[in-house]
């Protein structure tokens, strides 16, 4: 008899439970854009470390600023037949003292300098706005910039620049108008 009361309550258990799962409604969504780019970027560049040679305080303030350290942005499989045209632009932390160039990272132990960059034409380009159309190619292309270091004027006229490693970090976003 307890056998046949406690398959019968077992019974009843999963019947209830069975029960309780009832047919919920769409709780889960998918979203996505579909885009043709014209390029890819090539396998590596897609984090590129500028690195400057050693830079003397006493070069900042005789002449504010480094020259340019070249980097590139390799750009393959190029099909002119979505987009004749690429641009780059640069995004991250503002310096505040020099608008539109990049302030230095918070591990730096540096002062009183900022990151400037030019396209490879030596033409200053801000943060936060495009750089001058390029030509594509069909296949393979290279998009050419420099970065500089400058100091701040005040810390120049102050003889202030601290020297010390520094890092700052930017992102690059390409569009093909």
């Amino acid at each position: 008899m307890r056998s046949v009361i406690e398959t019968l309550a077992f019974s009843t258990m999963a019947a209830c439970l069975l029960a309780s799962q009832v047919q919920a409604a769409d709780n889960l969504s998918f979203k996505g854009v579909l885009v043709a780019q014209a390029c890819t970027i090539r396998p590596g560049d897609e984090l590129i470390p500028v690195k400057f040679s050693d830079i003397s305080t006493f070069s900042l303030y005789q002449n504010t600023r480094t020259t340019g350290e070249l980097f590139y942005i390799h750009l393959q499989d190029c099909d002119t037949q979505i987009a004749k045209s690429v641009t780059a632009t640069f995004s991250g932390a503002e310096n505040a003292e020099l608008p539109g160039l990049l302030a230095l990272g918070t591990g730096s132990a540096a002062r009183g300098i900022a990151i400037g960059l030019e396209t490879g034409a030596n033409q200053l380009l801000p943060l936060n706005v495009s750089s001058p159309e390029q030509l594509l190619n069909n296949g393979d292309n290279v998009m050419v910039f420099n970065a500089y270091v400058r100091g701040e004027p005040r810390a120049i006229a102050n003889q202030s620049i601290r020297s010390g490693r520094f890092v700052a970090n930017s992102t690059f976003t390409l569009a093909y108008p």
